[in-house]
C-alpha cells in the first residue's frame, strides 16, 4: 500500500516511496534551467528525433544538434530550434526516442464508449501506426498537401485521435472544432482557416441520446470553402450523404496502404491552428508549430505527470481544447503512455461513472477540472462506497483555479491523501503547463498551483503574470491571418519583449504562484473558455435586443457561469425573452454558453465614451464595494440593477 504525503504546515510534499521513483525528484533542477532556460530547452530537445537535412532516410537520436540556431528573438517575433526538420508522429512511433520494439505491442489507446453495454476498443502503439498511415493515405488521394487546412469536427472517439496524427503525418494543419459547438461557431472557424475538407461523424452519444453531428456539419460548411466531408461511423444513425462531397471513412481508408512517408517540417512550420475566445466576438485561431510544441508537450507531460510503463493515463479533456491535444493525445503518445478516451457524460448513467471508469482500467494517474471534482462532492462521499482507487497514484487539476476545499475534496476522497494533486496552468496559447508542482518535489499547497516548470521565466507585475523570454518552445507563433491582434493581445501592455496572460495571480512566502482569475472579459466556465464579446454578439443577433452585457459569476460546479444582462427595443414578455435568447446562445455557440441567470434591465452602466462597465455588474454579485459612480454616464442605472437582482 504507497504511503500518504508528508504533511508540513500548510505544504505537502511526497511520500518517500514516490520521491525516489520519481523522473525529476531534485529541486537543483529549478537552479540549473534558471541559469540558461535556451540550454535546458536544447538539452531536451537532443533527445528527440531529428531528420538531418541532407538526408530524409537518416536522423539522430545520438544528441548531435541538428539546428542552426536553438533560439532567435526579434520582438515580438521569436524562433526555436532554427531549421530544424521534424515530424511529431515519427517521435511518436517508427522514431520514438523508447524504442520502436519496446513499444509497439504496448497498448497506445484505450476508448471507452458511453453505452456500458457497448464494448471498448483498445489499439497499440502497432494498431494506431497502421491506421494513422493508411488515413494519412487516404487524405492524400483526396489531394491534401503540406500546409492545407483540415476542420475536424469529431466527438471523443478514436478517429479524431487518427485524425490528428493524420494530418500531422503529411504536414496537413489541423483544426479540431469541440463537438458541442454549435454549426455557426463551426463555420466561423472553418471559415477563417479556409478549410477544404472537413473530417466529422455520423453522430455520437451523449446522456443516453444520440447527436446528429452529420446535421450539424452540414449546416456548418454552408457559406465556407469546404468541399469534402469525411463521415466516421459512430452512432449508426441515418444521415444525409451528398454524392462527390461525402465520403464514409472507412470506404477511403480499408485499402490504402499502411505506410505513409512523413513529412519532413520545418521546426517552425505550423502544426496546427486552435481557436480560443478573445475579447472581441470573433474567436482567436492560435497558431502551433512543429518544432517547439512537439519538445514542450514530450517533457512537460513526463516530469509533470510522471509516466512509468505500466500506468495508465485519464485525461478528461475534449479533444476540441489544448488540454484535449496536448494531454489526451500528443504527450502521451510522444512519451510511449497508455492513455485512454471517453466519449460521453463523465456522471452518466450514474453519478459515479467516472469513479467505476477509474476502477474498470486501474487508472492511475487522473487529470481533470475543477468543475468536474465540485460535481463528485456535491453526490457526496456516500457515492464512493465499494470504489476501489488504489490504482491511483497521481491526480491532476486543470482549467481554472482550483479553490482550498476543492482541492482537500478531491485530495482525500479520491487520492486517499496518498497521491500528489498537481494542480497546473497554462493556456491555449502556451501550448502546454508552465506552473506547477512537480510531482516527485512538491511542495503541494491547496489552491496554490506551483512554481515555474523549470526552465520558465514569470514575473508578477501590478499584480498580472507575464512570461519573460525565452518563453517556452511551445508558446503560440501568431493568431492565424491577424498579426495586429496578435500583437495587441499579447504583447502591448508591458512591450514587445512581456508576454502578458491577462491572468492576475501572486506569490506566497515559498514562491508558490497562486492564479486569481482572468483580468480581461473571458468567462472560464467548466473549465471552457467563453468571451463576453462572443456572447454578446450571439445576443444581440435576436431582434428584440437592443444591447447586452454579459459577465461571469461564481458557480459552485462550473467555477464561473455566465449572466446576461439584456435591454429590449420595446416591451416583452421576460420569460419568453429569456427563452429566445437561451436557445439563440445554444444554436449560436453552444449548449455550454446556457447561461446561469438572464436579467432585463433598462439600462447598462456605462462611461461617458460608450464603454459598458462589466466590471460594475460583477461586483453587484461579489459584494464588493462598487467605488466612485460618479464616473459613469448613468449612475442610477446601477441602483435599478441592484434592485433587480434582489428581487
Amino acid at each position: 500500500m504507497r504511503k500518504k504525503l508528508i504533511k508540513k504546515g500548510n505544504l505537502y510534499f511526497p511520500s518517500k516511496e514516490f520521491e525516489k521513483r520519481a523522473w525529476v525528484n531534485d529541486k537543483k533542477i529549478y537552479k540549473e534551467a534558471a541559469k540558461n532556460p535556451i540550454k535546458f530547452w536544447e538539452n531536451l530537445a537532443k533527445q528527440l528525433f531529428w531528420f538531418t537535412p541532407l538526408n530524409s532516410a537518416k536522423g539522430n537520436l545520438t544528441g548531435e544538434q541538428k539546428w542552426k540556431k536553438t533560439f532567435v528573438h526579434k520582438p515580438p517575433r521569436f524562433q526555436w530550434f532554427v531549421n530544424g526538420k521534424i515530424n511529431i508522429t515519427s517521435n511518436i512511433f517508427e522514431r520514438n526516442s523508447l524504442g520502436w520494439e519496446s513499444i509497439k505491442n504496448k497498448p497506445a489507446l484505450i476508448w471507452e464508449p458511453e453505452p456500458i453495454q457497448e464494448k471498448f476498443r483498445t489499439f497499440t502503439y502497432e494498431k494506431l501506426f497502421r491506421e494513422v498511415n493508411q488515413f494519412a493515405n487516404a487524405l492524400k488521394k483526396l489531394g491534401v498537401k503540406k500546409g492545407d487546412r483540415i476542420g475536424i469536427y469529431l466527438p471523443m472517439i478514436p478517429e479524431a485521435v487518427i485524425s490528428m496524427l493524420a494530418c500531422a503525418r503529411i504536414g496537413a494543419v489541423h483544426s479540431v472544432v469541440f463537438s458541442a459547438f454549435s454549426s455557426t461557431a463551426l463555420k466561423i472557424r472553418l471559415q477563417d482557416t479556409g478549410a477544404k475538407i472537413l473530417i466529422t461523424a455520423d453522430g455520437y452519444w451523449r446522456r443516453g441520446k444520440i447527436i446528429d453531428l452529420k446535421k450539424n456539419a452540414d449546416d456548418g460548411i454552408k457559406g465556407t470553402k469546404v468541399k469534402k466531408v469525411i463521415v466516421a461511423k459512430r452512432a449508426g444513425n441515418k444521415v444525409k450523404m451528398e454524392k462527390a462531397r461525402d465520403f464514409w471513412w472507412e470506404d477511403l481508408a480499408k485499402n490504402q496502404p499502411d505506410f505513409c512517408e512523413p513529412e519532413i517540417m520545418d521546426s517552425e512550420d505550423t502544426l496546427f491552428i486552435l481557436y480560443t475566445s478573445g475579447s472581441t466576438g470573433k474567436p482567436k485561431g492560435t497558431v502551433h508549430v512543429c518544432g517547439g510544441y512537439t519538445v514542450q508537450a514530450k517533457f512537460t507531460g513526463k516530469w509533470i505527470f510522471d509516466w512509468r510503463d505500466e500506468d495508465i493515463f485519464w485525461s478528461t479533456a475534449d479533444l476540441g481544447w489544448i488540454t484535449g491535444h496536448t494531454y489526451s493525445c500528443y504527450s502521451p503518445l510522444l512519451n510511449g503512455a497508455t492513455f485512454l478516451i471517453y466519449e460521453g457524460g463523465i456522471d452518466w448513467p450514474e453519478p459515479r461513472r467516472w469513479a467505476k471508469i477509474i476502477e474498470k482500467y486501474k487508472v492511475s494517474v487522473f487529470y481533470t477540472a475543477p468543475t468536474a471534482v465540485r460535481m463528485f462532492a456535491k453526490y457526496g462521499t456516500g457515492l464512493l462506497k465499494g470504489i476501489n482507487f488504489e490504482s491511483l497514484r497521481l491526480l491532476g487539476s486543470v482549467g481554472e483555479p482550483i479553490d482550498e476545499s476543492t482541492w482537500q475534496w478531491y485530495f482525500k476522497n479520491v487520492g486517499q491523501e496518498r497521491c500528489p494533486v498537481v494542480d497546473t496552468w497554462w493556456q491555449t496559447e502556451t501550448g502546454g503547463i508552465l506552473i506547477t508542482s512537480l510531482p516527485g518535489i512538491g511542495p503541494f499547497k491547496p489552491a496554490f498551483t506551483g512554481l515555474p516548470f523549470p526552465g520558465i521565466k514569470f514575473d508578477i507585475k501590478n499584480g498580472n503574470l507575464v512570461l519573460l523570454p525565452p518563453f517556452c518552445p511551445g508558446l503560440l507563433r501568431g493568431i492565424y491571418k491577424n498579426p495586429k491582434k496578435y500583437l495587441d493581445t499579447y504583447w502591448k501592455k508591458y512591450g514587445k519583449k512581456i508576454y502578458f496572460t491577462s491572468d492576475a495571480a501572486y506569490k506566497d512566502k515559498n514562491n508558490l504562484i497562486r492564479i486569481i482569475g482572468r483580468v480581461d472579459d473571458v468567462i472560464k466556465t467548466a473549465g471552457h473558455r467563453l468571451s463576453t464579446g462572443e456572447l454578446e454578439d450571439a445576443v444581440s443577433k435576436l431582434k428584440i435586443i437592443s444591447e447586452s452585457a454579459a459577465i461571469g459569476i461564481f458557480d459552485e460546479i462550473k467555477g464561473e457561469a455566465p449572466v446576461i444582462f439584456i435591454v429590449l427595443k420595446k416591451a416583452g414578455n421576460i420569460e419568453e425573452v429569456k427563452k429566445e435568447v437561451i436557445i439563440q446562445l445554444r444554436k449560436e455557440i453552444g449548449p455550454i454558453a446556457k447561461p446561469k441567470q438572464i436579467y432585463l434591465v433598462d439600462d447598462l452602466p456605462k462611461t461617458r465614451s460608450g464603454k459598458i462597465m462589466r466590471r460594475i455588474l460583477k461586483k453587484l454579485f461579489t459584494g464588493e464595494e462598487l467605488g466612485d459612480l460618479s464616473t459613469l454616464a448613468n449612475p442610477k442605472s446601477v441602483e435599478r440593477i441592484q434592485k433587480i437582482i434582489k428581487n
